[in-house]
């Protein structure tokens, strides 16, 4: 029963290959995973930054998603005011792969004697790989035994983002192409199966809206609220609130709520000057929690800090 009905669902989710929208990765941790759909964050920590975040979806189910990201960053040039790093994404989607690498780089300016507003570039490639041989195919004559194998796509993005040493904002278009994943030629002689003309699956524009503010609520104790709106043409708006607790520079508590979909919470701990380790938990609110065990982040961030200030000070995002 949960094969089955995951397996209704993974057609579902691929209804991209219909004509509706293409959805990116979801994290629990997203405030600590900007660079991934922000290239101005790149350089923003001020150090030579390092980022692991793997996350399993729906644990329980045959296919469910699986995604890990890999990212580095750092400030660059004499005045430090540009930045450049590199985000690696690979998402697992039942008989799906889809990977990007992207070289990403910004330009900052500073717009007072605390804010900077920083302007970024993201550009790459994506990676596709599609075998409809693990699912359960009962119609020979599917559509879905025709393979995509090794579908290499551009991918160029941009996004500002504005940061002081208490407040955070941005917005972004990780991906402006719309390329489709299905070449339409490769289908026209299929008739049977009960499909007929094109079947494509388009990546459309998401627009990724961040914002976060850290309050110091006394010397051993810090309140960040943040959230991260995400808006895609054909898919509903997913708008993710969260509140972080920073106790004694140390330890961070955050619980968040991802509207209409999932409730979470996430424990992490500053192992050292260096080295942030963060752990994440989802709870679905909707009907998929039947099926799953929820789902799980782990995160890893390790900064080699050229100034010292950024060390005795570090900052919440």
């Amino acid at each position: 029963m949960r094969h089955s009905y995951f397996t209704v669902m993974i057609l579902l989710l691929l209804g991209t290959f219909t004509g509706s929208a293409q959805q990116d990765p979801q994290y629990t941790q997203y405030m600590y995973n900007t660079q991934v759909v922000n290239p101005g964050y790149a350089g923003s920590r001020e150090a030579l930054s390092f980022g692991l975040l793997y996350r399993t979806q729906w644990v329980g189910l045959d296919g469910a998603p699986k995604t890990g990201t890999f990212t580095v960053n750092s400030p660059i040039g004499s005045l430090e005011n540009m930045g450049l790093g590199l985000s690696i994404v690979r998402d697992e989607l039942g008989p799906s792969i889809e990977s990007n690498v992207t070289i990403d780089y910004s330009y900052t300016i500073n717009t007072s004697d605390d804010g900077k507003l920083a302007f970024g570039l993201k550009a790459g490639l994506d990676l596709l790989d599609v075998d409809f041989t693990k699912l359960n195919i009962a119609d020979p004559g599917d559509v879905f035994e025709t393979n995509i194998d090794n579908r290499i796509q551009p991918q160029i993005g941009a996004g500002v983002y504005y940061h002081t040493e208490k407040f955070y904002a941005g917005l972004s278009v990780p991906n402006f192409l719309t390329t489709k994943h299905f070449d339409e030629s490769t289908l026209d002689d299929i008739q049977n199966g009960g499909f007929n003309g094109s079947i494509t699956a388009a990546e459309r524009l998401h627009y990724f809206l961040i914002a976060g503010y850290v309050f110091d609520l006394n010397e051993n104790l810090k309140f960040k609220p943040a959230t991260l709106v995400k808006a895609v043409s054909g898919a509903p708006l997913q708008w993710d609130v969260s509140a972080n607790f920073l106790l004694y520079e140390k330890v961070t508590l955050g619980a968040a709520y991802r509207w209409s979909a999932a409730m979470s919470a996430m424990v992490g701990f500053q192992a050292s000057d260096e080295i942030f380790i963060g752990f994440g938990y989802d709870y679905q609110t909707t009907d998929i929690e039947d099926f799953s065990d929820g789902s799980y982040e782990l995160m890893v961030r390790f900064d080699l800090f050229k100034k010292p200030e950024r060390v005795l000070t570090p900052r919440f995002f």
